[in-house]
């Protein structure tokens, strides 16, 4: 059974940071690809950032040099730092596993002086 665990949400005033953890259980996690998504009120659930098995990131442009993802074999876990953080990153963000059906619960993430 697949499972998707993200931890590391809160509060941050504008330029802080924050990272957040993704632990995954049930698949073999070095040959997937792990992605984070985000949701903020009233809008749609958009992509952040993913990597690849391979190690290949992508971002959206809007986090680009500001966010990293990076991913830790051994732990099962894929992280998403974020620095220089702004009031509109504030949102759920989502831990998926790309090309599937499974979707972490979320964790807030607000941005607020």
């Amino acid at each position: 059974q697949v499972q998707l665990v993200e931890s590391g949400g809160g509060l941050v005033q504008p330029g802080g940071s924050l990272r957040l953890s993704c632990v995954a259980s049930g698949i073999i996690f070095r040959l997937n690809t792990m992605g984070w998504f985000r949701q903020a009120p009233g809008k749609q659930r958009e992509f952040v950032a993913a990597i690849a098995s391979t190690g290949n990131t992508n971002y959206a442009d809007s986090v680009k040099g500001r966010f990293t993802i990076s991913g830790d074999n051994a732990k099962n876990t894929a992280y998403l730092q974020m620095n220089s953080l702004k009031a509109e990153d504030t949102a759920v963000y989502y831990c998926h596993l790309v090309g599937s059906v499974y979707w972490g619960q979320g964790t807030q993430v607000t941005v607020s002086s």
